[in-house]
């Protein structure tokens, strides 16, 4: 049976580009969806600084175009990550604020703050705006939170999830436990239909956010949710749609101008703003129109674009997530023909060529909008909190089982070789044993690295550990041994 926590505890979806705080309400048997300080539902994950203050949420996004270099963005995509990972060095050329490198290749944002130069991991950042999620709680229950349940994305590795706790601490937060965001929006959409469902329900998740993707197919029956399957890409999201906007933008400024803005962070950001209330605006439009004022000097930027053409640009990464949606189902071993529910999460959902595919895919099944995409993963988390905290009798009972997202393996000694152990999407938990055999003669002992990911080369995935294993007897190489692996 699960620990069970005392004191107060919500669900903190801490997203790439907007965070929600939802808690569960025993005298109404309700989650509730908590509005910010503005009234707003959801809050911008932006953290800026000034000479004289810190700013977080919608303070923050407000003032970046005045002050691009100093409001950081996008902590969600650099969390866990090396400053020499490939992706960290790309999204580098895109941010408006500093990056460096720390002794241990972690990648620190540099700020200007009361006069001072400072260096902030994504942690830190991340903690700053799960602190606003906090205080925006504590003043609506007008009481202490300390508990929390924070989801993550599907196919976060083991350093990002660790690195999300991490932050929670430095919030003052208590992790209760760390779920993935298609089960926590299964979770949502499960109970909203459970008067409705007989028998097995094969629930397809698509959550297509700011900044992560993953899809996830759960069966649902009576109490039990079990993940039959998860894939995904920390790093495809409504972010990617707007860059490719704002570099078409930049392109048509430049032609029409002669005038080259993408060294310029302030004009960049007023354009992104304008790019993605067009993205927006294009979910229900064909067409939508560009105005920047002064977007560099004094010349006025307008211009217009269609649905069309912005489906166009954005096409393959359109068709990198129906290739997951494929991988997903085929992992899972299951006909797409056998799916009941295909639900949408995550405000990029909202894009009709994104629906469109999907609905092909899936040979035109209607696509289940009932729940809010913006607010599902949030909702999700608060069921969970409150089914880990004493005290609460009310909240539905139900019991989650979910899959590893990555492979488990590991390489012996110099070898390089990923050996996998545990396959992506086994249930979990189980403990997996494998026979190796020592690779040189006369040797008493062992080197051993356990890594998770996909690729052939050991050195290629995420290193989780490395042990030495002594008490071999002195004998020609291939004595076996066990390695017993529990994820």
């Amino acid at each position: 049976m699960a620990e069970k926590y005392e004191g107060c505890a919500v669900g903190i979806d801490l997203g790439t580009t907007y965070s929600c705080v939802a808690v569960w309400q025993e005298q109404h048997s309700r989650v509730e969806i908590i509005h910010n300080d503005q009234g707003n539902r959801t809050t911008p994950s932006f953290v800026a600084f000034t000479d004289n203050q810190r700013l977080v949420g919608d303070a923050a996004k407000n003032q970046a175009a005045a002050n691009p270099q100093n409001t950081v963005f996008d902590a969600k995509r650099l969390i866990g990550r090396k400053y020499s990972d490939p992706i960290t060095q790309k999204d580098i050329l895109l941010w408006p604020f500093k990056i460096v490198a720390d002794m241990n290749d972690k990648p620190m944002i540099v700020v200007q703050h009361k006069g001072q130069e400072k260096h902030l991991s994504a942690e830190e950042v991340s903690s700053m705006i799960l602190m606003k999620m906090r205080e925006i709680a504590e003043a609506y229950l007008e009481e202490p939170v300390k508990n929390v349940v924070v989801p993550v994305p599907a196919y976060f590795n083991d350093s990002q999830r660790k690195a999300t706790i991490d932050a929670a601490a430095i919030a003052g937060l208590n992790v209760m436990r760390i779920i993935n965001e298609p089960t926590a929006a299964a979770i949502a959409y499960g109970l909203d239909k459970r008067t409705n469902c007989v028998g097995e329900r094969h629930i397809f998740i698509f959550d297509l956010g700011g900044g992560t993707f993953d899809v996830s197919l759960l069966t649902i029956k009576d109490k039990v949710f079990k993940v039959m399957a998860t894939a995904g890409n920390t790093h495809l999201g409504g972010e990617d749609f707007d860059n490719r906007m704002v570099n078409y933008f930049v392109e048509e400024f430049k032609r029409k101008n002669k005038v080259e803005i993408s060294g310029n962070p302030r004009a960049l950001r007023r354009l992104r703003t304008a790019c993605e209330r067009a993205k927006r605006t294009l979910s229900y439009s064909v067409n939508t129109t560009i105005e920047v004022d002064a977007l560099s000097g004094s010349i006025d930027f307008c211009s217009s674009i269609s649905r069309a053409r912005f489906e166009e640009i954005n096409m393959d990464l359109f068709e990198e997530c129906m290739e997951t949606v494929d991988r997903c189902l085929s992992d899972a071993k299951m006909d797409k023909s056998s799916v009941h529910d295909v639900v949408l999460v995550g405000g990029s959902s909202r894009i009709p060529k994104v629906q469109q595919l999907l609905q092909d895919f899936f040979n035109g099944k209607d696509l289940c909008m009932s729940i809010n995409p913006d607010e599902a993963v949030a909702y999700g988390a608060a069921v969970q909190a409150a089914l880990l905290t004493k005290g609460i009798k009310h909240v539905p009972n139900l019991v989650l089982s979910d899959v590893t997202p990555l492979s488990l393996g590991i390489s012996v000694n110099v070898d390089n070789i990923m050996s996998v152990v545990i396959p992506r999407n086994t249930t979990i938990p189980i403990k997996k044993t494998h026979i190796y055999y020592t690779p040189e003669d006369n040797t008493s002992f062992v080197n051993i690295s356990v890594y998770e990911g996909e690729r052939t080369r050991a050195i290629d995935n995420n290193l989780l550990g490395s042990f030495r294993f002594d008490g071999f007897p002195l004998a020609p190489r291939g004595h076996p041994f066990d390695v017993y692996v529990l994820p």
